[in-house]
């Protein structure tokens, strides 16, 4: 997550997401750094992590609505998340001809799309989660589920956003998904941006545009799983 959303996150002196971990019994943290990307990592029962989930999806949501308060805006744009996910999963998130990223964008409702590039220094690729909060969950499930079914090939490196050098101002969102090293585990990182950037944004170290492809995927609740988001 970007500065701004890390802080909403976060809340006045961790009050928000003190709030986030005993309603959802989830483990959340935060990576420390002077970076223009945080990780924040969940972790726990499947359950707990998708209430987890669904807490700061709404959280954004509200941000959002905000906003709207003090704009000229007369549509609310979407919630809009990132993943990071091992680049040897994105062809199972994407299926056969797009059948994959379709079938979830249809039965969710939320759009999806893959970065075509690796982040900067790593073995995984961006997929931007965009829609209401309840498609962002169900979208969520479905890649969990698709990633479950089908683990990372060889070795992965994961991304990590580096300091940055210079301000930045952020304004969108891309979430991560670390190795899955069992069935029944499951990390996912989530990355917001203050900067918006085509294609997918790069968390840590900048956003490098690159061509993005729709996906959709279906996946089956895990009993346990920890879920990064950047």
């Amino acid at each position: 997550m970007h500065g701004k959303e890390v802080g909403s996150i976060i809340g006045k002196k961790g009050e928000t997401v003190k709030k986030m971990r005993e309603d959802s019994n989830a483990r959340i943290n935060i990576s420390e750094g002077n970076c223009p990307e945080r990780i924040v990592t969940i972790t726990g029962p499947t359950d707990a992590i998708f209430k987890a989930f669904a807490m700061i999806a709404y959280k954004f949501e509200e941000d959002i609505i905000n906003s709207m308060s003090n704009s000229q805006a007369t549509s609310k744009p979407p919630v809009t998340l990132r993943l990071v996910v091992p680049a040897s999963q994105c062809g199972s998130l994407i299926g056969k001809g797009g059948s994959k990223i379709k079938e979830m964008r249809e039965s969710t409702g939320a759009q999806v799309q893959v970065a075509g590039d690796m982040l900067p220094n790593s073995t995984e690729r961006a997929v931007t989660i965009s829609g209401a909060p309840e498609a962002i969950i169900q979208c969520v499930k479905q890649i969990c589920v698709v990633m479950l079914e089908s683990p990372p090939k060889g070795a992965t490196i994961p991304y990590r956003p580096k300091p940055a050098t210079a301000p930045v101002i952020f304004s969108g969102g891309q979430v991560r998904a670390d190795t899955l090293t069992a069935p029944a585990t499951a990390n996912l990182s989530l990355l917001l941006q203050h900067q918006p950037l085509p294609a997918y944004t790069i968390q840590g170290q900048y956003a490098i545009p690159h061509p993005d492809v729709w996906m959709p995927v279906h996946r089956p609740v895990l009993m346990n799983s920890p879920f990064q988001m950047i």
